[in-house]
């Protein structure tokens, strides 16, 4: 089956104030396309889910937000607040955290070595002034800003659950618990952009129901825009305001959960999601 043109996508899922812009976007590993003239854009104030097949090339866009990858052609046009817009192609991935884009991953990767609360300091620190000479001296400057980061990250660890947590190590917290963790710490580096990479993976069903209601929260009472992959079409369907549909890198569909349910194209590729296997690796296309 033939997928609608890509201009006949962004007509369905074009938005009027977009806190990201992703236009004609193609990332080729070898003589393998992971995304191919991929557009699609995130409204502020929104959750846009992107769903597909295992190696549709879901992270693979991921990745080229964050500027792990750089795509071989298309722009990224990051807009952090209306009228104020960077390219974020061929940037590096600390000066896009910098700009306001923040992530979680697929595998979960915090520091097990050090307590919840220090991990989410690091994200706050990650927007603090202090600079070596500073830290050595103990300058008052310094010592302000080691305040401030205790506090805004105690709110943090408060915010997704986990004030009783603080002092354990992220090691000896259950996996659902890092999940949140990991979160708190994407949180605490002030981002416009959240990008969440299949939070879902490995919880159980009540796990699942609290990252549905803290994703929630993320997006209402913070006020951040949210992008979103996600398998468990359940929790998909339930948050996101909108889909979009990868399959082997191409956006084949773009629309409202019920929108995106019914469109044939979707239909199909699920259905040959068993003939798509062996994941969506980091460093690999996917």
């Amino acid at each position: 089956m033939t997928a609608p043109p890509v201009e006949q996508i962004d007509a369905v899922s074009g938005v009027e104030d977009p806190v990201v812009r992703v236009s004609n976007l193609t990332l080729r590993f070898g003589g393998v396309t992971s995304l191919a003239d991929v557009s699609l854009a995130v409204q502020r104030g929104e959750i846009l889910a992107v769903i597909g097949p295992n190696g549709a090339g879901k992270t693979s866009l991921f990745n080229c937000l964050t500027g792990v990858y750089v795509g071989e052609s298309g722009t990224i046009a990051f807009l952090p607040t209306p009228g104020e817009s960077v390219e974020l192609a061929g940037r590096k991935p600390h000066r896009i955290t910098q700009f306001g884009v923040a992530r979680t991953f697929q595998n979960i990767r915090l520091f097990n070595a050090l307590t919840a609360i220090e991990n989410v300091k690091i994200g706050v620190e990650s927007r603090q002034h202090t600079g070596p000479i500073g830290a050595m001296l103990r300058l008052p400057r310094t010592r302000r800003e080691d305040r401030a980061s205790d506090t805004r990250a105690a709110e943090l660890l408060e915010f997704v659950g986990l004030h009783a947590q603080g002092n354990r190590l992220a090691a000896a917290l259950s996996y659902g618990e890092q999940r949140r963790l990991e979160i708190a710490r994407a949180l605490a580096t002030q981002p416009a952009l959240l990008l969440l990479d299949e939070p879902a993976a490995g919880t159980n069903p009540a796990e699942k129901t609290d990252l549905e209601r803290l994703i929630r929260r993320i997006n209402v009472e913070m006020g951040l825009s949210v992008l979103l992959i996600e398998h468990d079409m359940r929790l998909v369907m339930s948050v996101a305001a909108r889909v979009a549909v990868l399959n082997f890198g191409r956006l084949i569909a773009a629309g409202t959960p019920a929108e995106v349910q019914r469109n044939p194209a979707v239909i199909e590729a699920y259905l040959g999601v068993a003939e798509v296997e062996g994941g969506e690796p980091d460093a690999a296309p996917g």
